[in-house]
C-alpha cells in the first residue's frame, strides 16, 4: 500500500459525518451509528490510521458475583480513520459521565481487552488514577482523550507493544491503564511508561503491573516497574 501522509489526530476535522444516537439500556454508554456519508466524506477522502481500533464497554449493570468475568464486555464500534474516530468520540459519553463500576476500553482491532487474549497474556499495564469528584472530571476526560490520541497517532516509540487502554470509573478513585504485550521487555515498557507520563503531563510516579502477577496474587501483586 502506498504511503499515506496522515495528519495528527489531535486536530479535529472541521466537517463531520452526520450521526444518529441510540441510547442503550440504563447504565451503558451511548452508541453511535454513522449515516451514509456524503460524497465528500467518502473513504477515499478520509485519512486512514495504521491500525483499526475498537471501543469496548463493560456494563456494570450486567456484572454479578455469579457471572463469568468479561461476560458483560462487548464491542461498541470499530474505527479505522481519523474522521471516524472524531465522529465516534464526539457522540459517546465521556468517562466523567459514566456510572460507577463502568469500564470503557479502546484496543487495537482484533485484540480483546482480556488477559486471556494471546496478545495480552504475556503483558501488563501502566496505570494512573484521579480522585473521584467534580473537580477531577475534566482531568479524567483529558487523560482519556490524550491517551487515545497517543495510541492511534502512534506517538510511542515502542508502538507495536501497545495493545490498548481502559478507563475504569469507580466510586472513590477513577483509573486509566495502558496495556502492553511483553512484560519481560523492561526497556520497552519503561520507554512507554515515560512517554505516557509526558503525554499526560504528570509528575507522580506510575507503576507497571504484570497481568500474570495480578491473576495469581490478586490484590497482593506488586508493580514490576515504576517511572
Amino acid at each position: 500500500m502506498a504511503d499515506v501522509e496522515k495528519p495528527s489526530p489531535v486536530a479535529e476535522p472541521a466537517a463531520s459525518v452526520d450521526m444518529e444516537k441510540q441510547e442503550l439500556e440504563e447504565g451503558e454508554i451511548v452508541s453511535t451509528e454513522p449515516t451514509t456519508p456524503a460524497p465528500e466524506h467518502s473513504l477515499e477522502n478520509k485519512h486512514p490510521l495504521e491500525h483499526g481500533w475498537t471501543f469496548w464497554f463493560d456494563n456494570p449493570n450486567g456484572k454479578s458475583k455469579q457471572a463469568t468475568w468479561g461476560s458483560s464486555l462487548r464491542p461498541v464500534y470499530t474505527f479505522k480513520t481519523v474522521e471516524d474516530f472524531w465522529c465516534l468520540y464526539n457522540n459517546v459519553l465521556q468517562p466523567s459521565h459514566l456510572i460507577a463500576g463502568a469500564d470503557f476500553h479502546c484496543f487495537k482491532d482484533g485484540i480483546e481487552p482480556k488477559w486471556e487474549d494471546p496478545r495480552c497474556a504475556q503483558g501488563g499495564k501502566w496505570s494512573t488514577s484521579t480522585p473521584r469528584g467534580n473537580n477531577n472530571k475534566a482531568t479524567l476526560d483529558q487523560f482519556w482523550l490524550h491517551t487515545l490520541l497517543a495510541m492511534i497517532g502512534e506517538q510511542f516509540d515502542e508502538y507495536d507493544e501497545v495493545c490498548g487502554a481502559v478507563v475504569s470509573v469507580r466510586t472513590r478513585q477513577d483509573k486509566i491503564a495502558l496495556w502492553t504485550k511483553t512484560a519481560s521487555n523492561e526497556a520497552a515498557q519503561t520507554s512507554i511508561g515515560k512517554q505516557w507520563k509526558s503525554v499526560l503531563d504528570i509528575s507522580d510516579k506510575i507503576g507497571y503491573l504484570v497481568h500474570e502477577d495480578a491473576r495469581r496474587l490478586d490484590k497482593g501483586a506488586k508493580n514490576k516497574y515504576t517511572v
